[in-house]
């Protein structure tokens, strides 16, 4: 991580603020034992003095981003009575409240024993401070004792003054420099209108109107290896190596968004009042899923994307084509902060598992980015609200599926209680119903031990978590997958 808010942190914070919908990262164990307070209260500390000990400062200087600053004072470790199995992931969705990036803290520890002699823990973390691939990392070394400490600014205006120049300077070049091209082109396009128009030149292919990119292009950059997914939540290796032939058959990339980006906001006829979300999480055998996966020429991966996408299908949506937005894990070194990008996939009823993995390889190579090549920075100088403005509906697209990958071994156990389940996904705190994003369903996968768990998050208040775990056992069946609902 750095000392200054990046353009995704700061998108978030944003969020945070109601501009657009809240996300809090969790992450949910399941032991099949009770868990000892004192092993929750080391978990505690070592999150507090950890990289997750740190709030946001404002800037003294416009232009300057904000900056983080130490905070230790965490929220207190919260112990709960006996729940009914039952109501697991009620209780677990109840816990993203309160939680405060601005003036901290911004996560929170709670414990609740089950009835059936097992017992939950969540861990919350408001999406400012870190991904889901950053805050698996943060539990890891709290449960190892091996915490580093945040990276935070010195309460220095100087300092302020310098990063405003620095922003403004790519702001103010990248902005002529994208004007200019608009210009250029602009003439260019003109020009040979009136030529053609006249009959003095061909009507060639460039002359014609371009089509919508499948998938947009890509900011960062390009990681050549395995097209495995990585998360925004998670980790995996973006991209695959081009060749030029396959470079040929590509269109040339285009650095707006793509045309279905919107609608930005949907509306529910349900009273403010109601849930806007429905959650359910399942877990399938490691090696049975990887098998099947394997059986459908595909990956675990794309096997994870065809789930999620046809779980919405027999959710009643009759779309022939979904557009799927993907995570990507950009970081190149284990940090704790919001180190990710998003592609896109469109997704059609006959696509196989096979189909999928190619489509996500392509897809990796690119990356969503601003429109016109205007820089990113443009929405750290610019108010919040206008800002927001801007970048609104930006990465939302009919399911996210986020793939976290692999947990390390510290997470499968809390003292001497060993984890029978681990849930890393996102919800959705204080979202009303009358302003639900374009995304439909949020899917996010991980594994631990020989155990893949997959937890879902539907975006349509209508619905019940008896419809959400009918629709996902349907679409499960055809690749003959088991699934064990909490």
């Amino acid at each position: 991580m750095t000392a200054r808010l990046s353009v995704v942190d700061e998108i978030f914070l944003r969020t945070h603020r109601g501009m657009g919908t809240p996300i809090v990262l969790q992450g949910v164990w399941r032991t099949a034992e009770r868990v000892p307070v004192g092993v929750l209260w080391a978990l505690h500390e070592g999150l507090r003095t950890g990289e997750l000990g740190r709030r946001v400062r404002s800037a003294s200087v416009p232009g300057a981003r904000r900056g983080w600053v130490r905070n230790v004072r965490g929220l207190p470790l919260t112990l709960y009575g006996v729940i009914p199995v039952a109501e697991l992931l009620d209780w677990a969705d109840a816990r993203g409240a309160e939680l405060d990036p601005s003036r901290g803290p911004g996560w929170r520890l709670a414990y609740a024993p089950l009835a059936d002699g097992g017992a939950v823990v969540s861990l919350t973390c408001s999406h400012v401070l870190a991904d889901g691939r950053a805050l698996v990392l943060a539990a890891d070394r709290a449960l190892r004792g091996v915490g580093g400490a945040a990276e935070v600014l010195p309460l220095d205006a100087r300092g302020d003054w310098g990063d405003a120049r620095r922003v403004w300077g790519v702001v103010l070049r990248g902005t002529a420099r994208a004007g200019s091209e608009w210009l250029r082109r602009g003439i260019s396009e003109r020009s040979g209108a009136a030529r053609r128009a006249n009959g003095t030149g061909p009507l060639t292919a460039a002359a014609l109107p371009r089509p919508v990119a499948a998938v947009p292009n890509a900011a960062g950059p390009r990681v050549t290896g395995a097209p495995e997914p990585l998360g925004g939540s998670g980790p995996g290796s973006p991209g695959a190596a081009r060749t030029p032939a396959a470079a040929a058959q590509r269109p040339a990339p285009r650095r707006a968004l793509p045309a279905d980006r919107g609608p930005r906001l949907r509306t529910a006829p349900v009273p403010p009042d109601a849930t806007a979300t429905v959650t359910l999480v399942a877990q399938s055998p490691l090696a049975t899923w990887d098998s099947i996966a394997e059986e459908h020429k595909g990956t675990p991966n794309s096997l994870f994307v065809a789930l999620v996408a046809h779980t919405l299908w027999e959710l009643g949506h009759h779309r022939a084509e979904l557009t799927a937005s993907l995570p990507v894990d950009t970081r190149a070194e284990p940090r704790v902060d919001n180190d990710l990008a998003m592609t896109a996939i469109r997704i059609t009823r006959t696509d196989t598992p096979a189909d999928l993995r190619e489509k996500a390889r392509a897809a990796y190579e690119y990356r969503m980015t601003g429109p016109a090549g205007i820089p990113e920075q443009i929405l750290q100088v610019l108010p919040d609200r206008l800002a927001h403005t801007l970048a609104a509906g930006a990465g939302e697209r009919d399911i996210l599926c986020s793939n976290i990958g692999p947990l390390p071994d510290s997470i499968g156990a809390l003292g001497p209680s060993r984890c029978t389940g681990m849930a890393a996904r996102a919800i959705h705190p204080g979202l009303r119903p009358d302003r639900l994003p374009r995304t439909r369903l949020s899917g996010y996968l991980c594994h631990l031990g020989g155990e893949y768990t997959l937890a879902l998050v539907g975006l349509e208040p209508e619905r019940t978590r008896a419809e959400l775990r009918a629709a996902l056992l349907r679409a499960a069946e055809p690749f003959g997958l088991p699934l064990t609902p909490w």
